[in-house]
């Protein structure tokens, strides 16, 4: 992909941002140190933006140079995940800092597992968080931090499958509240989560453990803490 159709992409993020009413161009320059009417520029395709200058907004909007890849293009050159052509679909299990990513690269990723494409292609996604160009599904493992939040529900040890195209505070299932992963710092924990007023509020289901409040972060939405919703447990390795 060339440097033009990176900046175009970033250039098409930044103005959904601004239509969703997350953003604005003030904001923007503010947050960048730019002049105002240099970001209008680029907004309305008057002008690029040099390297430094995309750094500098990728890094206040909280994005990567991979939001603004093709995964599918990533994909086919770097092979990030091997094709299958059986009735399974390979998902990465990856580690918790990289579950957040919109593309597991190689390194990050920790075991292939197999699961049935009928199983997955019925799996509900509910999203406005944008994350069309995102694998839909990750594996994690659960640690001892959320085994003893989420005992019994979660083991320390089991696997996780994770449907990031689900980041919607809707239950998917009525009466049942939904587990999810969430980003917390440059990680991420298992919890039930909720909004209240402005927050996050983190419960565990282990009620003698303690409930967390989560902050918005400035100019995020709350779906975008949401890295998605666990819709399988397995059995402890």
């Amino acid at each position: 992909m060339k440097f033009r159709n990176l900046q175009e992409n970033l250039r098409k993020a930044l103005v959904e941002r601004i239509d969703d009413g997350q953003l604005t161009g003030l904001r923007l320059a503010q947050l960048t140190g730019f002049k105002q009417a240099h970001i209008s520029n680029f907004l309305n395709r008057k002008r690029a933006l040099s390297l430094e200058g995309m750094d500098k907004v990728l890094t206040t909007q909280r994005m990567s140079v991979l939001d603004l890849l093709d995964p599918a293009e990533i994909n086919k050159r770097a092979s990030i995940l091997p094709l299958s052509e059986d009735e399974f679909e390979n998902v990465a299990m990856t580690e918790r800092a990289a579950a957040a990513d919109p593309l597991i690269v190689s390194d990050r990723i920790q075991h292939i597992l197999k699961f049935r494409r009928s199983f997955l292609k019925k799996l509900r996604a509910d999203t406005d968080a944008g994350r069309e160009r995102w694998e839909r599904f990750v594996a994690l493992r659960v640690d001892a931090r959320d085994g003893a939040n989420m005992s019994p529900r979660l083991q320390s040890g089991a696997t996780v499958l994770v449907d990031r195209h689900y980041t919607s505070f809707r239950p998917y299932r009525k009466g049942e509240a939904n587990i999810y992963a969430v980003r917390c710092a440059k990680s991420c924990v298992l919890t039930y989560a909720e909004m209240v007023e402005s927050q996050i509020v983190l419960r565990p289901h282990n009620r003698t453990c303690p409930v967390e409040v989560l902050a918005l972060e400035d100019g995020r939405r709350p779906s975008d803490s949401i890295v998605g919703r666990v819709c399988y447990v397995g059995a402890e390795a």
